[in-house]
């Protein structure tokens, strides 16, 4: 048994959610979500709650289960209260500005980064040194916070780098004479 699967995802209100066929609609005040699933879990809509069901035994079955319950519980956090990556920059003269669509980055090389903030993701900047990427999908805003850090991830001599909000880098000693 997933003890994750067999919980009910509750609808707060003025959630709204929609099941035809494998493909689950949820609307929300930050705006609509829709997914499709497998056709190894059943999902239905009762009593405020979306519940979901494997189809069979079989493994894969299983698997789905407690994903696609996730996924459901998901779609419902991301239409209510949305998903949040904070990341920091740290770095002399490291800083970021937003300029209409494009995230300008002032990163130490010998160009400005100009990162295209996608379609469904909103960033600010509320400070010079941070960024904040807010959207109601979360893989879409986990990605985004990923791309912006690669450009120059924290390095563990100086710490200096696009890190996310509270990471901890673990720091090593420089070379000894």
């Amino acid at each position: 048994m997933s003890r994750i699967g067999k919980r009910p995802v509750e609808l707060p209100s003025g959630v709204e959610a929609n099941v035809s066929g494998q493909t689950v609609e949820v609307k929300g005040p930050k705006g609509a979500r829709s997914f499709t699933f497998t056709d190894d879990v059943t999902l239905e809509v009762a009593d405020n709650a979306i519940t979901v069901t494997p189809r069979g035994k079989s493994k894969r079955a299983r698997q789905q289960w407690g994903m696609s319950r996730t996924t459901v519980a998901n779609l419902v956090q991301g239409v209510t209260n949305g998903f949040k990556k904070e990341l920091e920059i740290q770095g002399v003269g490291y800083r970021a500005q937003l300029q209409g669509n494009v995230l300008k980055l002032n990163l130490g090389l010998s160009h400005d980064v100009d990162f295209t903030v996608p379609e469904g993701v909103t960033v600010t900047c509320p400070k010079q040194t941070e960024i904040v990427v807010e959207g109601n999908d979360e893989q879409l805003v986990g990605q985004v916070a990923a791309n912006i850090r690669d450009w120059r991830r924290p390095e563990p001599y100086k710490g200096k780098g696009i890190r996310y909000k509270g990471e901890y880098i673990f720091r090593k000693e420089g070379k000894k004479k």
